[in-house]
């Protein structure tokens, strides 16, 4: 009998049979077949070149969010558990673009070739939306940021290079309205090319996407030349000669603010500025019986290769003074006229800080000699209630002067506390 089972052929394959399933039964026990989802799995996109058509390239924008996708893959656990969300690739080939927006997604896993059974994105498809393409080319826009350190200003900001080419979709082109690069010029005290990064934005002041566009810049990318320049402050000369009072009066000088202004340039040039002389051409008036003002743009009479610090600091405002002969005129501060028969329980302030502008009529030798030092004044002897007022002002002259019309001051009288 043991004989007969030993040398049974069938037997002997039967157990075998029986012992293999056995054994596979461990196995899957042990290591079974599952699955296991992979999130936000980024799509690659290849074989773009076959949308470069000679006579009409197209290109294509990702929508419906398809540009990442969940991939879910089948294998046995412990290769599960070893694989990464780095080692799934998924591809989509335009070459197998249907219907104008749907590439199938294929997914392989690297470095587990034949050791998973499926692997499946999801959504399948890559959809796209095919549009035609366009190049245009746009003037670069340089702007800076900061400031610069004390005693220095900005000069001349240039973009290197000056234009740059972008390549897109054709309705994302017709967006682009403005196209800059910015860079910080905080603390600079000489000149430089600083990197920078191109930002496009729409008429809106919108930024634009650039994930769908390309430009021509290269590796190099795009710079800003910023040229930093020196300052200083100098003073005023006014060519006088083409003032000319009206018959009857005399001009007796000029007063003019600012007093100095602040240029910049190059340090040997502006080393070699030390007076702005504004032509007579400038103070060019007729005629005229009172004072009068004129506002100068110095700006036009800076020398070559010179600037102001401040473009917009180039207005000077001249007072052009004239006295008609036997008169003669006084810029008096409040502040210098004294206060008579103030009540007690009263306080007092002027309304305003502006000079008062007497005028003076008498003979010349006595008016040469006239100071009106501790010679003006205002009475509130009939002034106790409080509000606001306007007060003659009392000037004490010499028997031969006398004041060309009356000046009054508006006061503020308040309760004390």
């Amino acid at each position: 009998m043991e004989k007969r089972l030993m040398n049974n052929i069938g037997l002997k394959i039967l157990a075998f049979f029986v012992a293999f399933m056995l054994w596979i039964m461990v196995v899957n026990i042990d290591d079974p077949v599952t699955h296991k989802t992979f999130s936000d799995i980024p799509v690659s996109v290849i074989n773009e070149e076959v949308l470069a058509n000679a006579h009409q390239p197209q290109t294509y924008q990702i929508v419906d969010n398809t540009q990442t996708v969940d991939v879910t893959v089948t294998a046995k656990r412990k290769t599960l558990n070893r694989i990464k969300e780095q080692d799934i690739i998924a591809v989509a080939d335009i070459k197998e673009l249907t219907l104008d927006t749907q590439i199938p997604i294929d997914v392989t896993i690297n470095g587990f070739e034949e050791r998973y059974d499926s692997a499946q994105a999801n959504p399948r498809n890559l959809q796209i939306k095919l549009e035609d393409e366009e190049t245009k080319r746009f003037p670069i826009v340089p702007t800076t940021t900061g400031t610069v350190r004390d005693g220095f200003v900005l000069g001349e900001i240039q973009a290197m290079p000056e234009k740059v080419s972008i390549r897109g979709p054709k309705s994302v082109i017709a967006e682009i309205s403005r196209v800059e690069a910015s860079v910080s010029v905080s603390g600079l005290s000489k000149d430089a090319v600083l990197d920078s990064e191109l930002v496009l934005y729409d008429s809106n002041n919108n930024v634009i996407d650039q994930n769908l566009l390309l430009n021509n810049l290269g590796t190099e990318g795009v710079g800003v030349s910023v040229q930093i320049l020196n300052t200083k402050n100098i003073p005023l000369e006014f060519d006088t000669s083409s003032i000319r009072p009206a018959r009857g009066y005399e001009f007796t000088g000029i007063t003019y603010e600012p007093q100095t202004i602040q240029i910049s340039g190059e340090r040997d040039v502006i080393n070699n500025t030390s007076l702005l002389q504004i032509p007579a051409e400038a103070l060019d008036v007729d005629g005229i019986k009172e004072k009068t003002e004129k506002v100068i743009d110095v700006s036009e009479y800076l020398p070559d290769d010179v600037r102001l610090a401040d473009e917009n600091a180039g207005s000077v405002v001249v007072t052009i003074s004239v006295e008609e002969d036997g008169t003669k005129s006084y810029d008096i501060t409040v502040g210098s006229i004294m206060i008579n028969n103030l009540s007690e329980e009263l306080t007092m302030s002027y309304a305003s800080a502006d000079m008062v502008e007497l005028k003076v009529r008498g003979p010349k030798n006595a008016l040469d000699n006239l100071s009106l030092e501790k010679a003006i004044s205002i009475d509130l002897k009939n002034y106790t209630i409080d509000g606001t007022y306007d007060v003659p002002v009392t000037v004490r002259l010499p028997d031969e002067c006398f004041l060309e019309k009356n000046v009054k001051v508006r006061v503020i009288l308040s309760m004390k506390e």
